[in-house]
């Protein structure tokens, strides 16, 4: 394996490191994720669908697609993309997630290939992949514009790239800094940095300048009376996702 200059902060892989035996826990420190995760899905699924004129009704409309979930953590994205029919490579940077991951896939009967490798290094690699899912990222890394830019690399041409993270105001640090873990205790004290918070303004612009053309961008919006979430066309106040594009 080739290595190449990496964007991981040691600080952010030790945080994850130290929840990973906790990541299919419906109740423990990844709740927020679990809560979340059927509202991603349904972007995701929809994007990649539209994108490559999929039938999302029918056994396994993403067959013949190789997808990859860069920062997978235990797999919660990689289990149903699996399931749809992809093939599906999970990578994370955390040594500790991925026999956790592995585990999980087992019982369930689906195969993934994890990997505890970097972005930068599959990209140096020449890996190539229709899809890169990088959720809940980009505000982790030491440098966001080479990470994107790795992204952008492990992408085909035309592929798709699917990208969320937290907007920075102060409504974001509220909610998902106050309010998830300090007030509702979801995560650890000190799992997100506010000033490493990206607006979507500047989320658009750094997919430009790593070479890929943004397509959309919709809110996750959390409702408290429902305690549910949703997709809003325009809520990006806190939780916010962006499709974009590789050039062909």
């Amino acid at each position: 394996m080739s290595t190449a200059q990496t964007t991981v902060d040691p600080k952010e892989i030790a945080k994850f490191e130290a929840m990973a035996a906790e990541w299919w826990d419906l109740e423990g420190k990844f709740k927020p994720l679990h809560m979340l995760n059927p509202t991603r899905l349904d972007y995701i699924t929809r994007q990649i669908a539209s994108e490559y004129d999929r039938d999302l009704c029918t056994d396994a409309p993403f067959d013949g697609l190789r997808i990859l979930d860069i920062g997978c953590g235990g797999g919660l994205l990689c289990e149903p993309m699996a399931r749809l029919g992809a093939t599906i490579v999970g990578a994370d940077a955390a040594a500790g997630n991925i026999p956790v991951a592995q585990v999980h896939a087992e019982q369930s009967g689906l195969e993934i290939d994890y990997r505890h490798t970097t972005a930068e290094d599959m990209a140096a690699d020449g890996e190539q992949f229709d899809v890169v899912l990088n959720m809940e990222v980009v505000e982790h890394v030491a440098d966001p514009l080479s990470y994107l830019t790795a992204c952008h690399d492990l992408l085909k041409p035309s592929g798709l790239h699917i990208c969320s993270t937290i907007n920075r105001n102060p409504k974001s640090f509220g909610m998902a800094i106050i309010g998830a873990e300090f007030i509702m205790r979801w995560l650890p004290k000190g799992t997100h940095e506010w000033n490493k918070f990206i607006t979507p303004d500047e989320l658009f612009e750094l997919l430009q300048k790593a070479g890929l053309t943004p397509v959309d961008r919709k809110g996750f919006r959390f409702d408290f009376l429902g305690w549910s979430w949703s997709i809003s066309d325009s809520d990006l106040s806190v939780n916010y996702v962006t499709a974009s594009v590789k050039p062909a």
